[in-house]
């Protein structure tokens, strides 16, 4: 299974506004914006973190996913959430022939931990052997950081701030995720139930 994000977040939507005001930074200076692209890139660090660890995309964005065999022949969950729509599923065999399955053979089944992909009749199509199936979807909660719930919002600049002010500490464990944090993403990680396979 591969799973590869297609588009990316532009850096219009990422709070660095909200974020310097988190740190309390001073404002009014003829160099406010000398620190810009260092608080973006610990904020796209805390959004990478905080997806990894619930499984949910913040941002929205295009992903494609790649697997050799379907889990259950009628649904197959999918590997992130929440999923907002499903733009295409291919199956191609092992010499790269490729057919572009009709949508009215499958549905998207929304779940803000499981979101699945489920076939309109008994069985979704066959992967031959040696074969894949690609689906192609979108998944986040919006695309503006507004659409973000706020307790994830919180979290993502919390953890923003953490990686901020111990750049330079290169102690065991000052990686970890600070309590806080966690605290606000708890109800958003998944629970593994049957084995924890998808």
């Amino acid at each position: 299974m591969m799973l590869v994000e297609l588009t990316t977040v532009p850096g219009t939507a990422i709070p660095v506004a909200q974020f310097k005001e988190h740190l309390r930074l001073g404002t009014g200076f003829a160099d406010t914006a000398l620190q810009d692209g260092v608080l973006e890139n610990y904020l796209r660090a805390a959004l990478s973190a905080i997806e990894a660890r619930t499984g949910k995309m913040l941002f929205s964005r295009s992903f494609q996913w790649t697997l050799t065999a379907w889990r259950d022949l009628g649904a197959q969950a999918l590997p992130t959430a929440p999923v907002t729509a499903l733009s295409s599923l291919t199956i191609t065999d092992r010499l790269g022939a490729a057919e572009l399955i009709a949508p009215d053979r499958y549905y998207l089944e929304q779940d803000m931990h499981r979101p699945r992909l489920v076939a309109a009749s008994l069985c979704l199509p066959t992967i031959p052997v040696g074969g894949t199936a690609t689906i192609v979807f979108e998944a986040g909660f919006g695309a503006a950081w507004g659409d973000i719930p706020h307790d994830l919002q919180q979290a993502v600049l919390l953890l923003a701030a953490h990686y901020y002010e111990r750049r330079s500490d290169t102690t065991p464990g000052s990686g970890e995720i600070p309590h806080g944090v966690s605290a606000l993403i708890g109800r958003y990680r998944n629970v593994r139930l049957f084995g924890g396979g998808l």
